[in-house]
């Protein structure tokens, strides 16, 4: 008969400690950006967390969601744009789950439901624009794609942060077609400029010739400042056309100084 007792109360410890273990079980730990959906017999009853929370086992069964900022790097992809272009896009987005029972009950998998949105939403917008529109105004196309995908994804419990656009890549054909247009825009620009730089120097030509016209003597005193710059350089060679009145003048500059 003890023998009988001892073997019912080892048992009953056994089972005890076993029960414990499975109550034990239901012990969870949600970390503090996250926050775990519970079903109760395949119904939501709540949504727990952060710290330690008790999860019934059997009866009740949980699912941990992430809270904070989620990156997701959309693959890169050609769109048309109105001007019928290709161009290759590569976009990140940036989200958050603002309700975490929507965006576990109402949508399968939301990661995977916000990149697709993005990606239909990108097609659409571009679609819309022609190529200079979309090389100049990437924050602009990044807006607009928020905004739609924000807007559809609202009902799950997804909030969209941030849209950025990361590379635009254009055909190769294109890509030269840019360059010379770039290349023929600095010629353009070099030419306007080298243009006023003459019209400029010929209005200092006229102010000067007019100056000198005032002055008798000072283009030919002009003149022999040229030539004796000139001479400067031994292996030049040097010939000279004298004007007829330059030798008037040296006649004249010579009885001044012998007055004085």
């Amino acid at each position: 008969m003890d023998m009988w007792l001892i073997a019912i109360i080892v048992i009953v410890c056994i089972l005890l400690f076993f029960l414990i273990l499975f109550l034990l079980g239901g012990i969870k730990i949600a970390l503090e950006y996250e926050r775990i959906v519970i079903f109760r017999l395949g119904r939501y009853v709540r949504t727990i967390g952060p710290g330690m929370v008790y999860i019934t086992p059997f009866f009740e069964k949980g699912r941990k969601v992430d809270m904070r900022i989620i990156t997701q790097d959309i693959p890169r992809q050609e769109v048309m744009t109105r001007d019928n272009i290709p161009v290759l896009v590569n976009t990140v987005v940036y989200f958050k789950v603002e309700n975490p029972q929507d965006a576990v009950i109402k949508i399968e998998n939301y990661v995977y439901a916000v990149r697709q949105y993005t990606q239909a939403a990108l097609r659409d917008t571009t679609g819309t624009m022609e190529l200079d529109q979309v090389l100049t105004e990437r924050d602009r196309i990044a807006e607009d794609i928020r905004e739609i995908v924000d807007k559809e994804t609202n009902e799950w419990g997804i909030d969209i942060k941030a849209i950025k656009i990361q590379e635009l890549e254009l055909p190769a054909e294109m890509k030269r077609a840019f360059a010379m247009q770039a290349e023929a825009e600095r010629e353009k620009r070099a030419i306007i400029i080298k243009a006023e730089g003459e019209m400029i120097a010929a209005a200092k030509f006229a102010a000067a010739a007019k100056e000198m016209a005032t002055a008798p003597g000072s283009l030919q005193l002009r003149t022999l400042q040229t030539i004796r710059d000139i001479a400067q350089d031994p292996s030049e060679k040097i010939i000279i056309f004298m004007p007829n009145d330059l030798t008037d003048v040296a006649s004249k500059v010579i009885r001044r100084a012998s007055k004085k």
